[in-house]
């Protein structure tokens, strides 16, 4: 039995709690920025890992210790140290809580150092089975310096990383950047993340749990907020490209969807800019057969994962096609697909993925989509060979 037939039938998602990644090179204000979230009264029910004491201040709201590794704050949050495995930290907290030890909590903040690659972590919540069940990634926030960020990006890869993964970029220190230096740093954000909200950080906003609650999870309604998540698709993925000037003659918005039933977007050429990190869409108006999008998974995750820095998608399915199916990966681990109830209310009822790819050409993503829907390009040369292939996958369509 495959995991998409497993795991798509499941019509009641277990509770789960959502983690927020809480990243940003160093000296970029992740410390800063936590430490006024945690003031917030709406964020005295969550659960703070930290990758070691010092990074965050909480001096002023420690009471108490309650064992090794997790301390209980003055204003209700806990805030727990990775001295071990990032996964035996989350598992020890769901067992505290299980046995009554710690009350519960409504979500998790994970603080990654600033020299940290994202993505381990965000595999770290995902990928194992067990953390699985008790954690769903609800979003990247990067924090960047608005002064030196421009040259930090440049210099290091970790600092792209972050970026590139992002739901929502927070600009700290603007106060301190005159205006060219503030264009270029919003002008690189723009082309290495087209699709994350850019917040000041000095707003109000971005002091309240709220800026935490932006990524594929609603812990109101315990299943995926797709809705959110479509919504913020609509808003940021192209909107940021009409501040550029050689991006005048690209396709915005749905545009696409009328030249056939496969599609894609193509929102810019950061070779550039001197990356090779890419963001685009798929978009698909014909319900998929499951074994087609499961393989096209399979086959992108095991043979391209070091370079699928992520994807969100929403699929229609033939077997069912009112009941979407959600996907949400990080390189080669995915979290398990759920089924979703009904469309979400607005949602136009096609597929779209979203992918964030590093050295993996958009091109080369759309035709193996296309090779799994049916869909080759006529002007393929090796079109003939797919067809005539004896050996040819079952689902594969031509």
């Amino acid at each position: 039995m495959t995991v998409f037939q497993k795991d798509i039938s499941m019509s009641h998602p277990r509770e789960r709690i959502p983690v927020s990644i809480l990243t940003g090179f160093l000296g970029a204000g992740k410390s800063t920025l936590l430490n006024r979230i945690l003031k917030d009264p709406a964020a005295s029910d969550t659960a703070v890992i930290i990758n070691e004491f010092g990074e965050v201040g909480i001096d002023n709201f420690l009471v108490e210790s309650s064992g090794d590794t997790l301390l209980e704050l003055s204003n209700g949050c806990l805030c727990c140290t990775v001295r071990g495995e990032l996964v035996e930290t989350l598992a020890s907290l769901v067992d505290q809580i299980q046995t009554g030890r710690l009350k519960p909590i409504r979500r998790v903040v994970i603080e990654t150092t600033g020299l940290a690659d994202p993505a381990p972590v965000m595999q770290a919540v995902m990928g194992n089975p067990v953390i699985a069940q008790s954690f769903s990634l609800d979003g990247v926030i990067t924090v960047v310096d608005a002064v030196h960020g421009v040259s930090t990006l440049l210099r290091h890869p970790e600092a792209v990383k972050q970026v590139a993964v992002a739901d929502r970029l927070v600009l700290n220190k603007k106060t301190l950047a005159d205006a060219p230096t503030t264009s270029g740093i919003l002008h690189r954000l723009n082309d290495l993340n087209p699709r994350a909200q850019i917040l000041d950080g000095d707003l109000p906003v971005t002091s309240t749990i709220n800026l935490l609650v932006n990524g594929l999870y609603d812990p109101e309604s315990k299943v995926p907020d797709v809705a959110r998540w479509l919504q913020e698709e609509r808003e940021h993925g192209d909107e940021h490209h009409d501040h550029h000037e050689h991006d005048h003659d690209h396709d915005h918005g749905d545009h696409a969807h009328e030249h056939g039933h496969g599609h894609g977007h193509h929102h810019h050429d950061v070779n550039r800019h001197g990356a090779d990190i890419r963001s685009f869409s798929i978009l698909h108006d014909e319900p998929i057969n499951p074994l087609a999008v499961e393989m096209f998974v399979d086959l992108l995750r095991s043979a391209h994962g070091e370079k699928l820095l992520r994807m969100k998608a929403i699929v229609q399915l033939s077997d069912n096609p009112e009941r979407p199916l959600v996907l949400h990966g990080v390189q080669s681990i995915f979290h398990p697909p759920e089924r979703l109830a009904r469309w979400p209310e607005g949602a136009e009822r096609r597929t779209r993925m979203v992918l964030i790819t590093q050295g993996l050409s958009e091109e080369f993503v759309q035709d193996l989509f296309a090779a799994f829907t049916g869909q080759p390009k006529i002007d393929r040369p090796d079109r003939a060979a797919l067809e005539d292939n004896p050996l040819a996958v079952p689902g594969m369509r031509f």
